[in-house]
């Protein structure tokens, strides 16, 4: 019974010496699988530089789209009150239109019943004006009954009022009651232009008859253009009023166009998003509405430790950085990056690396990758 418990003693001594041996075999090999050791040659030729991580100010630049859009007030659809035929128009899209310039010219009978009723009530209106007052000195003097007198009040001012009714239509389409007479009646009626600007769209052809709700043309005043920006919901405490922003197109991404943001929209998409909306500090007539931009957006800049760009490796889907340790050895450490600028990036999280005492290459650092990974190989 003592012979079996030794051997079993034995065993077990043998096997936690395996054990030990074995896990230290483990973290030597994947300590050897990130540390780089270079000969006095080797480090001769890979050229790396080496230096401190430094605590800076980073930028960061939020990227976002949109479109160019126009208020309402600057955009208008042209139509016609009392519907007619277009007998003749010159408008092309893209046809830059001065205001109270004639874009088009409609034709139809009711504009010569309208002259007509308007005239033949005004030249009517001096014999019921002259009646009535006739009336209403035989009515004083008791000459005449008071049914006489109220039918031709009544009629005076019916025809008074009808008269006013045929006024406003003619101005609403363009005459002017004022200067018609019995030898100026048209049959036709110009369309003048309600804005300076371009034409948007044409949507008539010459010909064809048209009622007041259909829309004749569209006209677009671009030179209160501004930006509409989408920007997400996780991202809109970022951006004030005020806060400036550069603007530019996929087809000449090298021409910036400086803006202002100047409204913040409250809605909430169901994409999660909210319209930002924003102002050319300099019109360009270049850009028309419906455009697609993109733009950057500087926000609140935030201090952390910054190492150039040559330092950061990325292998698989991680980067890394190459933390000095022994003379011409290196140990490469995971690191989480965040916003660049000028050639510096900063590091959000160095996964229990000291930036702040800790030498690391900043120079050629994916040399020593290549050297590691040879070397693993």
């Amino acid at each position: 019974m003592k012979n079996v418990l030794i051997v079993s003693y034995i065993a077990i001594f043998f096997s936690s010496c395996g054990n030990h041996t074995t896990q230290e075999e483990k973290i030597t090999d994947s300590l050897a699988a990130t540390v780089v050791t270079l000969t006095d040659a080797q480090y001769r030729n890979a050229a790396i530089d080496t230096g401190m991580a430094t605590k800076q100010a980073i930028r960061s630049i939020l990227k976002v789209t949109g479109t160019i859009d126009v208020p309402p007030q600057n955009m208008v659809s042209v139509s016609f009150p009392m519907g007619g035929y277009l007998k003749s128009t010159s408008l092309l899209p893209g046809m830059h239109i001065r205001k109270g310039e004639v874009i088009a010219r409609m034709e139809d009978q009711q504009y010569i019943q309208l002259q007509q009723d308007y005239l033949t009530a005004k030249a009517r209106q001096a014999y019921l004006e002259n009646e009535y007052q006739r009336q209403k000195e035989l009515n004083a003097s008791k000459a005449s009954s008071d049914k006489s007198f109220q039918q031709a009040e009544a009629e005076y001012r019916s025809n008074k009022i009808l008269i006013n009714g045929l006024m406003q239509k003619l101005q609403l389409i363009g005459i002017d009651p004022l200067k018609l007479n019995d030898g100026n009646i048209s049959r036709m009626i110009s369309i003048h232009a309600p804005i300076d600007g371009y034409v948007s769209a044409v949507k008539v052809n010459v010909g064809k008859y048209v009622t007041p709700s259909d829309v004749l043309f569209e006209l677009v005043n671009p030179t209160d253009i501004h930006l509409a920006l989408t920007v997400f919901e996780k991202d809109i405490n970022k951006l004030s009023i005020g806060q400036k922003l550069l603007a530019y197109s996929n087809s000449d991404p090298d021409k910036k166009y400086p803006c202002e943001i100047i409204l913040i929209g409250k809605d909430v998409s169901t994409e999660r998003a909210i319209q930002v909306h924003c102002h050319f500090e300099q019109y360009d007539k270049s850009l028309v509405p419906g455009m697609y931009m993109n733009a950057d957006i500087e926000v609140n800049s935030a201090e952390a430790y910054a190492v150039p760009e040559a330092a950061i490796v990325r292998y698989g889907d991680k980067q890394y950085v190459f933390a000095a340790r022994a003379q011409n050895s290196y140990e490469m450490k995971e690191v989480v990056t965040g916003p660049s600028e000028n050639g510096t990036v900063a590091i959000v999280d160095a996964k229990g690396l000291d930036l702040a005492k800790q030498t690391l290459v900043t120079g050629n650092a994916y040399t020593l990758l290549m050297k590691l990974k040879n070397t693993a190989e």
